[in-house]
């Protein structure tokens, strides 16, 4: 991992092995309001997701050992014994190594459809490349999450989480083959489209529409442009952030404003204005939604499974990821090494920038090891 590997925390290629950031969006607070009266609910869900990913980064942290298993040495705050921080240079997010994010499960296209390991789609959104990527990720579920969790309550806010990062999991998959991916964004993009699409679909329900439709359009563009920056598995973002846009219309549907429940629990003696609990629109906008929501995780399950590249059926997919420009490439093709062994090192030269490093101590790398000192060598 070289010192631009950053988060979902990350993709590494395959051959490259680059973690890649997620940015994650900034929530909007108090754009707009409810019509009717507000409900504070307790919340317990947000805060439990929050402690479960710093459990994970913890537990992962100790297995990856770093004074024990560093190739390089250099370790990070060194008094934490196992639970310091790889070097700098290798992940710059204060985190594990790259090898040990793949071991504990981070996401891999090659893992998940030939060793048949589709765990890997949930598993790797509780896993994150360090303690930047963790702060930064959870700051964001906690703004995003507990309003809706006291909105809508915690078994609908929890589906929601887990199939938008299922989502996001599925589209990186699809389109970043070689490259391995962890992180929360996926989830935390689909939280920020069911925002917007709960706001549509109860549209009769709130009050400043207007404000509130245009700041959650500026936050959604804003975040999912800086997804377009070199190593930003933005397939995620947009992945999780189209799940949750569907799924808001289908899980997060109101009774429209006058409905008689709610006229006739603050006033019985009136006669409810609103027969009909809801809108004729929310009733088309709920099946389209579940009918596309259903088509589309079956097809990207089916191609997924089947191997097909999709990125030779979609030519210009591969801009939704990264833009390149005069001041950065975005190597979607990966990097390669060429490897000799002398007295006890290891030469790596990257066949892309005829760069050569030498490695102490390596005789019987693995092939991820190889991988991820390629890319270092690279970078």
């Amino acid at each position: 991992m070289g010192t631009d590997d950053l988060e979902r925390s990350g993709s590494l290629t395959r051959r490259s092995n680059r973690k890649t950031i997620h940015p994650v969006p900034f929530p909007p607070q108090g754009t707009y309001e409810s019509v009717r009266p507000k409900r504070w609910k307790i919340f317990w869900l947000i805060p439990l997701i929050v402690l479960a990913n710093v459990a994970m980064l913890i537990i992962t942290m100790g297995i990856n050992n770093c004074p024990k298993n560093s190739i390089n040495g250099g370790c990070i705050a060194k008094f934490l014994g196992r639970f310091s921080f790889e070097p700098l240079k290798e992940n710059p997010l204060l985190g594990p190594s790259a090898e040990t994010l793949l071991n504990v499960g981070a996401l891999e296209s090659n893992r998940v459809t030939k060793q048949h390991e589709g765990w890997r789609l949930v598993s790797c959104i509780w896993l994150h490349g360090g303690v930047f990527h963790l702060l930064v990720n959870m700051l964001s579920l906690v703004f995003i999450g507990i309003r809706l969790e006291q909105e809508f309550g915690f078994i609908r806010i929890g589906l929601l989480y887990l199939l938008t990062g299922f989502g996001g999991s599925l589209l990186s998959a699809l389109f970043i083959q070689n490259q391995i991916s962890v992180g929360a964004s996926g989830a935390l993009f689909g939280l920020l489209g069911a925002m917007l699409s709960e706001l549509l679909t109860n549209w009769t329900v709130y009050s400043n529409k207007c404000a509130a439709l245009s700041t959650l359009i500026i936050i959604i563009i804003v975040n999912l442009a800086v997804g377009l920056l070199p190593h930003i598995d933005n397939f995620a973002h947009i992945g999780g952030f189209i799940s949750g846009f569907l799924l808001g219309f289908v899980i997060l549907i109101k009774p429209q404003f006058g409905w008689k429940a709610h006229w006739a629990s603050a006033r019985p003696d009136v006669e409810a204005p609103v027969k009909s609990k809801h809108t004729k629109y929310q009733y088309v906008l709920w099946i389209a939604a579940f009918i596309l929501l259903l088509a589309g995780y079956a097809v990207a399950i089916i191609l997924l499974f089947k191997g097909v590249d999709v990125n030779t059926k979609c030519s210009w997919c591969h801009y939704l990821n990264c833009i390149p420009t005069s001041r950065w490439h975005c190597n979607n093709g990966g990097v390669a090494c060429q490897n000799s062994f002398d007295k006890g090192y290891l030469t790596l030269t990257c066949v892309n920038n005829g760069q050569a490093k030498d490695f102490p101590k390596i005789m019987n790398a693995s092939s991820t090891q190889l991988i991820i000192l390629c890319s270092q060598t690279c970078s």
